[in-house]
């Protein structure tokens, strides 16, 4: 997959997005890196700690979450996007799924849009993304959590928003699927698409998995956002398993260490 300068393997390798939430109410980290400085220096401890891309994401998308406007949204990521390109030889992807917050991220640096509805909410998006040479991570998402075939309705979504990406003129090697854990989707729907994610690969398109501290997590093992690595690590060494290209984590140094472990066994 082409990601700004890097053509990463998706075939033999499991990479590694790190989450930078510049949010003062997102989930798990909201409020910890607002400031510029805290946010850079965040930035470059997950690269050290071996992550491929950066995501940088301005508005809390959580279950509950308040929107907020266009211009919030970009006076919170511009500037840090920018910051990480000035500072640090990595690709950044920005989180979001409006094409004002989208063209000001690409013109600050951004490498990737990250679209939490698989380009389905903004209609300038897809020409947008194509017009920068940016690559796109497209997640399924859903307004209820209702389904008659919950994979197949999962992969359909997927392989239309690809479709979406390709008559924009975006690259058949700049597109990434993301089946959604924790959006429009029950506890026991969210287990279902972790045991069959390999189902996507039929897609043809490399698969990013998050679900990082996710609710998922928290209900299966009854545990706050802030105890949930264990299980995050659980469905990373999962990812690895079941093929998929990207996961998307808060805890990097701990996730690429499981995927190192995993991917040694199965190498032998």
């Amino acid at each position: 997959m082409r990601i700004g300068n890097r053509v990463l393997d998706t075939r033999h390798h499991t990479h590694i997005m790190g989450i930078l939430n510049v949010t003062p109410d997102s989930f798990s980290d909201g409020g910890s890196y607002t400031g510029l400085d805290a946010a850079l220096f965040r930035a470059e401890e997950m690269c050290r700690q071996g992550a491929d891309v950066i995501d940088v994401g301005g508005e809390s998308t959580r279950p509950g979450h308040t929107p907020i406007s266009d211009g919030e949204e970009i006076g919170r990521t511009a500037p840090v996007i920018r910051a990480i390109k000035e500072w640090l030889d990595v690709p950044v992807s920005v989180d979001t799924y409006k094409s004002a917050v989208a063209e000001a991220a690409l013109q600050a640096g951004a490498d990737l849009i990250n679209d939490i509805w698989g380009f389905r909410r903004d209609e300038k998006l897809p020409a947008l993304t194509a017009r920068y040479g940016a690559a796109c991570c497209l997640m399924h998402n859903k307004s209820e959590a209702a389904y008659r075939d919950l994979m197949g309705e999962v992969a359909q979504f997927l392989a239309e928003s690809a479709a979406i990406a390709r008559r924009a003129g975006i690259g058949e090697d700049q597109i990434l699927l993301d089946p959604g854990i924790g959006f429009g989707k029950t506890y026991e729907m969210n287990l279902r698409c972790l045991h069959h994610l390999e189902d996507l690969g039929a897609l043809g398109y490399p698969v990013l998995l998050g679900a990082s501290r996710k609710s998922v997590i928290g209900l299966a093992l009854d545990l706050p956002a802030a105890e949930r690595l264990e299980g995050t690590l659980a469905t990373t060494v999962l990812a690895v398993l079941k093929g998929c290209a990207f996961v998307r984590v808060h805890d990097v140094e701990e996730n690429r260490r499981a995927i190192a472990m995993t991917e040694a066994i199965l190498a032998h």
